[in-house]
């Protein structure tokens, strides 16, 4: 039987969890001068990405949805996330830097965030990292064509 001073569950709303995540990874990951960190914040109509030097406290490059020369139909898609990826990155390298640190933001690796990332990795940022994936695709490739030529 319930009665008034009984306790009821916690609720907890996901931007409290989100933010409690993004304290957790910002526990690890520090920008610096030679590796700034590429942040992420994304909202139900925009997303924003800044890359900042967290040594000296300073943002060194941003792109946003908001901004017109990014703005579209809508900023909360797929697309719109690739337009703002390539647009840090091509802010970036013209600001000279090539290599960054990822801060998701506390959001899961998928979707507009993958978009976002996979679109800056493809305008130049961190070629390393892009290059080594693409590295790997051949040998997939060449393991399909063997084991097809073993099915004839």
């Amino acid at each position: 039987m319930a009665d008034s001073t009984e306790l009821v569950m916690a609720q907890i709303d996901r931007a409290v969890i989100r933010r409690a995540v993004h304290r957790r990874i910002r526990r690890k990951v520090q920008g610096s001068g030679e590796r700034p960190r590429l942040t992420i914040y994304r909202s139900l109509n925009h997303i924003y990405a800044q890359i900042i030097d967290d040594a000296q406290g300073r943002t060194l490059a941003a792109a946003s949805t908001t901004e017109k020369d990014l703005r579209d139909a809508t900023g909360g898609n797929i697309d719109a996330a690739r337009r703002v990826g390539r647009a840090i990155a091509e802010r970036a390298i013209g600001a000279g830097i090539n290599q960054v640190v990822f801060d998701r933001g506390g959001y899961r690796y998928h979707g507009r965030v993958k978009a976002l990332a996979d679109a800056a990795r493809e305008a130049g940022l961190n070629r390393e990292e892009a290059g080594g994936q693409q590295e790997a695709e051949p040998e997939e490739a060449g393991a399909a064509e063997e084991a097809a030529a073993t099915q004839e």
